[in-house]
């Protein structure tokens, strides 16, 4: 070897070294043959220390199992295969604490397995390629985290913290699809607050708004875990009572209608309301998750109509 290629070689060694890329070769006993400064530096382990070393016994974590099979493939297949962190989040378990990813958590990795061949062209050995892929999954994950609120919030009324319009026309869809098909009791409740316009009037819009966030409260610690209440706009609130038949329903929509009388509200002076509502059972007949709200709507009107601080079933 001549001094150009010893220097060549040198340069080579020192970028292999120096790259921010962890590069390991493994021969064909799953020993260590090659083992970058990346790799001395996550692991703590020396190149001399691994040096003709089992990989999977310095590092009994590792998959074993899945990893065999893609040094496999490169082996007998002379096959290069590819892994990214969404499928697995890491091979290597390295600590990771830079700061953008929040501290102490383990290194997100995506990784390749190359097949290297000798001189007669044959795979004698393979190389493990480690990209350190930690702030791209932190992004990726804070972004995925700011859709989910952002979807979450799109569902959620601001004022009362119910479920909104959107999500109550998506479940009670999903709930009249439910009963066409299995037929089970299931009621639909709109309740209304009386009068609501004087409220405002004499008390003043804030005032409103913390009437219908305590009555929205109310309807809330009222009910099971398996019904859905939610602001319909304005001063009107749906529920769904699922497994409830007509009689229980009406049952409970009075204990609604009483529990909102009786309730005092410190707005700031004391303040009393009622609400009407109106009550549909499921039934075949029924044309469509719409057509079940508009009768649900209609026997409130009747509510409405027939004096207010009332319960009226379609």
């Amino acid at each position: 070897m001549n001094e150009h290629e010893i220097e060549h070689l040198h340069r080579l060694t020192q970028l292999l070294q120096g790259i921010e890329v962890g590069l390991v070769v493994i021969n064909r006993d799953y020993q260590v043959q090659l083992w970058n400064g990346f790799m001395e530096n996550h692991s703590g382990l020396s190149a001399k220390q691994v040096r003709d070393q089992s990989l999977f016994d310095l590092f009994p974590d590792l998959p074993k199992e899945w990893l065999i099979s893609k040094l496999e493939a490169a082996f007998l297949l002379n096959s290069r295969s590819f892994t990214v962190w969404e499928q697995r989040p890491f091979v290597f378990p390295f600590r990771y604490s830079r700061p953008i990813t929040g501290g102490n958590q383990m290194m997100c990795q995506n990784m390749t397995v190359q097949p290297l061949q000798d001189l007669r062209g044959e795979v004698s050995h393979a190389a493990l390629i480690l990209y350190d892929v930690s702030v791209q999954a932190a992004d990726r994950r804070q972004l995925t985290d700011a859709n989910e609120k952002l979807e979450r919030l799109s569902q959620i009324d601001p004022l009362t913290g119910l479920a909104n319009r959107r999500q109550w026309e998506q479940a009670l869809e999903q709930e009249f699809q439910r009963c066409r098909r299995y037929q089970p009791p299931s009621c639909l409740l709109v309740v209304d607050v009386d009068h609501f316009k004087q409220v405002n009037d004499q008390h003043g819009h804030a005032v409103g708004d913390q009437v219908l966030n305590e009555l929205g409260n109310l309807l809330a610690r009222s009910l099971r875990k398996t019904d859905l209440v939610a602001r319909y706009g304005g001063e009107e609130f749906v529920i769904l009572l699922t497994e409830t038949r007509p009689e229980q329903g009406r049952i409970l929509a009075e204990r609604l209608r009483e529990a909102v009388e009786e309730m005092v509200m410190k707005v700031p002076q004391s303040l009393n309301i009622t609400v009407s509502l109106g009550l549909c059972p499921y039934q075949h007949s029924l044309a469509s998750a719409q057509a079940w709200f508009e009768e649900a709507d209609r026997a409130l009107y009747q509510a409405k109509q027939n004096g207010r601080n009332r319960v009226e079933v379609a």
